[in-house]
């Protein structure tokens, strides 16, 4: 397993409050070369966190949009709503926002030189959290979308990785 694939698995398993991912070597080299462990800290203590001196800190409460440049806009958008029923940004007065359930959100930059998201143009990939995987492959694979197979990773769940129609990469994610 890559060093960033497991790297993710440790992130999420801090995020969902234990261990669950065994540390290895390879965890210990990229600490040295700077990644960053996150802390189990659940988000009622998040918000409670004072910094030196008594002053409490602000803190975002979640990812308010994705925006991203595309050959063809439309088109794209079009595919997300079709495909993964991502309601695109309202044009027009009481249209309906995309909205997400609540769960883990991963926020992680990862090194320039990653392979973790295929081709090196490609700088940011986007993971959707789904409630049944299987359903999902099947309702994409339907639609001539090609996807790998789903990979599982206990005590985090699983994985299944496709395209965008721009190449953009995407991993759907049913935690356990």
């Amino acid at each position: 397993m890559s060093v960033q694939r497991r790297q993710l698995l440790q992130i999420l398993s801090y995020a969902f409050g234990s261990s669950i991912i065994p540390l290895r070597d390879e965890f210990a080299t990229a600490a040295e070369k700077g990644a960053q462990r996150v802390s189990p800290v659940t988000p009622v203590m998040a918000t409670a966190q004072h910094e030196p001196g008594g002053t409490k800190m602000e803190k975002v409460a979640g990812i308010g949009g994705l925006f991203f440049r595309a050959h063809d806009p439309k088109a794209l958008g079009h595919w997300y709503e079709e495909h993964l029923g991502i309601a695109i940004t309202p044009t027009s007065e009481g249209a309906a926002v995309w909205q997400q359930e609540a769960g883990p959100t991963v926020f992680t930059p990862f090194p320039e030189t990653s392979k973790y998201f295929g081709d090196p143009n490609k700088v940011w990939m986007v993971n959707f959290r789904v409630r049944d995987l299987d359903k999902m492959v099947a309702q994409l694979r339907t639609a001539g979308i090609e996807v790998n197979d789903p990979q599982s990773f206990p005590g985090v769940g699983r994985f299944a990785r496709l395209h965008d129609p721009e190449g953009n990469p995407i991993e759907l994610w049913q935690p356990s």
